[in-house]
């Protein structure tokens, strides 16, 4: 049994991090797995996996244009390496359509597996292409579904598709709880050890609100220090807002790093300000960090985060800094909240998925 997993690129992202997480593992049991990307330009992710040397990496595009992803010219250059896999595993639009298409050029050789990795998705919506999408979807053998939430809203919108199930994306609880912490200087240089750091790792985009966390500052002291970790499309809009609103000595922006684990040990508290979420890797890797986690109060992180970690209304600025302060200056309510973060962590630990993905890949192949 050969897997290929598909994506658009090993940008920065959960379904990407995920990605490059779990081949190495899947090798380990046994499962003969390459990763084919529609588009690469020396992202980190994909340099750190290539450097494991355990899978082939096919790249379809190396230009410097992230939009040719969205060439039709892909469906051609796909069909050349699907034909040798008998399961392909696809994540996100468009890698979700080309897919689909250069396998029906191949009368449907490959077996296709498709994760949907948000709750949020305009195009089922979309009076045009509604009825595309919902063709897309019964070329699959299966839909995996990363959250109870997501497999209602298809349940609902894929009326008579039987073949949705859940598995719930995981992260590597080990790897997370016995990292090392760094000092703080470490990390950047306006930074000391006895400023308050907050942390929020995830990437600039339209679904994120890292602005309500830099916002929340002017309610904080002036020894709070707000680091962002992450790339993306809206990355400079929020640097450029933060110089509007006199931040910029308080907040930080790291890019995209390597060494989340020892960031989150070294950081005060953890935040993920978002619009909405899939089941955020980045929260369940905070909450297991051993700091206590504070998230927006909306779908995909109320259901992971609530009844363990702290939850805000999303866009309140002045409650997420009063969470946050009374965290830090409360020892009980830190220590309460730390432990009941890990334990919801340790549901979500990667091997659970390992396995999980393997029995389906197992039952899609074996299926006539």
């Amino acid at each position: 049994m050969r897997v290929l997993q598909i994506i658009n690129s090993l940008g920065t992202g959960g379904a990407e991090k995920l990605l490059l997480d779990t081949i190495p593992l899947y090798r380990k049991e046994g499962v003969e797995m390459d990763l084919l990307l529609f588009w690469e330009n020396n992202h980190p992710f994909t340099k750190a996996l290539m450097d494991l040397n355990c899978c082939k990496v096919i790249v379809l595009n190396h230009s410097l244009n992230y939009k040719d992803i969205y060439s039709p010219r892909n469906i051609l250059k796909l069909r050349k390496y699907l034909k040798d896999y008998d399961i392909a595993h696809v994540h996100l639009f468009p890698a979700q359509y080309f897919t689909v298409l250069a396998n029906i050029s191949l009368k449907n050789r490959c077996k296709l597996i498709f994760t949907e990795h948000s709750t949020s998705n305009r195009r089922i919506n979309n009076r045009i292409f509604k009825p595309l999408e919902s063709w897309i979807y019964t070329k699959y053998k299966k839909l995996v579904c990363i959250t109870e939430e997501i497999k209602n809203i298809y349940d609902n919108y894929l009326k008579q598709f039987n073949t949705i199930e859940i598995i719930y994306n995981g992260v590597n609880i080990e790897m997370i709880q016995n990292a090392k912490s760094r000092n703080k200087e470490e990390i950047h240089p306006i930074l000391t050890q006895e400023q308050k750091i907050i942390l929020q790792v995830s990437a600039f985009r339209k679904g994120k609100d890292q602005m309500t966390l830099v916002k929340a500052l002017q309610y904080l002291p002036e020894n709070y220090y707000v680091v962002l970790v992450g790339e993306g499309d809206e990355l400079k809009n929020c640097e450029n807002h933060v110089i509007e609103l006199g931040f910029d000595k308080r907040v930080v922006f790291l890019g995209q790093r390597m060494d989340i684990p020892r960031l989150l040990k070294t950081a005060d508290i953890i935040v993920l300000s978002s619009k909405y979420e899939g089941l955020s890797l980045s929260s369940i890797e905070g909450m297991a960090s051993g700091k206590p986690f504070v998230a927006s109060d909306v779908p995909g992180l109320s259901e992971v985060v609530g009844g363990a970690g702290v939850l805000f209304e999303l866009g309140n600025a002045k409650e997420l800094a009063e969470r946050i302060q009374e965290l830090l200056e409360d020892k009980t309510l830190y220590e309460r909240t730390v432990e009941a973060c890990q334990n919801r962590a340790a549901q979500y630990d990667i091997q659970n998925m390992i396995q999980k993905h393997i029995e389906l890949y197992q039952r899609v192949y074996a299926a006539t």
